[in-house]
C-alpha cells in the first residue's frame, strides 16, 4: 500500500517509545504535544489542540504503565488515564473525523495457550491489561481506527533476570517505531511483535549477563505464562 504524507499528533511523546519515534526519519509531519498542550483528561483540551493542528491521524500512546503494581494500588488513576483518557481521545477524533491509532497490549489475551491471533477471545492477564482493554472498548466503537496489540521492550534490556518459561514476542521500541510508519493507512486490529521465544532468549541477545529465572516460581505455579501472539497478519502487510 502506497503511503501518503500525513499530519500526525502523537500522545505520549515524552515516554520511552515516543523518544525512539522522534529519532526515525520520516516524510510525515509529527506533533508531540505536552500534557499542558493536550490533556487527555480534559475533552476541551483535546478538542482545542486537534482543531488547531488539524491532523490526519492521532496516535494515542499516552498511558499509565509502570510500575505494574500501580494498577492495583491506584485503580482510579489507571481508570482515569487508560480508560477515560482513551475514551476522551476517541470521542473527539470521532467528532472531528480524525483517524485514531491506539496502542494496546498483547497482555489482553488469556496468556495460556499462546500464538493468539486478532480474532481470539480476550481475557486480560492483569489490571494493566484490563485498563488497556477498557481503552480498546472505546476505540472499537469508532470504525476509523486501528488498534495495535503490541509486545515491545526498551533497549537495552534493563532487567538483570529474565524468565525462561514465559513465552512472548518482545521487539524493541526502535523496530516498532519503523513498523508503525508502515501501518498508518490500515484499520482494524493488528498484532505487533517479533518471533515467539522465551523472555530469556530475547534478553540474552542484548545482555549476555542476564540470569535465568523461572516465572512460575516468582508469579505462582498457576500464573499464565504464554501471552505470545500470532503476527502473520503483520508479516503479510510488511511483505
Amino acid at each position: 500500500m502506497k503511503l501518503k504524507k500525513y499530519k500526525i499528533v502523537f500522545t505520549g511523546g515524552s515516554g520511552r517509545f515516543g523518544t525512539c519515534l522522534k529519532k526515525v526519519r520520516t516524510k510525515h509531519k509529527f506533533y508531540y504535544p505536552t500534557k499542558k498542550q493536550l490533556n487527555i483528561s480534559k475533552v476541551s483540551s483535546i478538542k482545542k489542540y486537534l482543531k488547531q493542528k488539524k491532523p490526519d491521524i492521532v496516535i494515542h500512546a499516552a498511558a499509565l504503565s509502570r510500575p505494574m503494581q500501580i494498577h492495583n494500588e491506584k485503580i482510579g488513576k489507571s481508570i482515569d488515564i487508560n480508560i477515560i483518557g482513551t475514551g476522551n481521545i476517541t470521542k473527539i477524533c470521532s467528532e472531528l473525523n480524525i483517524k485514531l491509532i491506539y496502542f494496546s497490549t498483547n497482555y489482553i489475551y488469556p496468556s495460556t495457550k499462546g500464538n493468539y491471533n486478532e480474532k481470539d477471545p480476550l481475557l486480560p492477564i492483569n489490571n494493566y491489561a484490563w485498563s488497556k482493554l477498557g481503552g480498546e472498548c472505546a476505540v472499537q466503537l469508532y470504525k476509523n481506527s486501528l488498534i495495535l496489540r503490541i509486545c515491545m521492550a526498551e533497549k537495552p534490556f534493563v532487567h538483570k533476570e529474565a524468565f525462561t518459561d514465559f513465552k512472548t514476542n518482545f521487539i524493541f521500541h526502535d523496530k516498532v517505531a519503523k513498523i508503525l510508519l508502515k501501518l498508518l493507512p490500515y484499520k482494524g486490529i493488528i498484532n505487533v511483535g517479533g518471533p515467539i521465544q522465551s523472555v530469556y532468549n530475547f534478553a540474552k541477545k542484548e545482555n549476555k549477563n542476564v540470569k535465568k529465572i523461572l516465572a512460575r516460581n516468582k508469579l505462582g505455579k498457576n500464573a499464565p505464562l504464554n501471552p505470545s501472539i500470532n503476527i502473520n497478519k503483520l508479516k503479510n502487510i510488511l511483505k
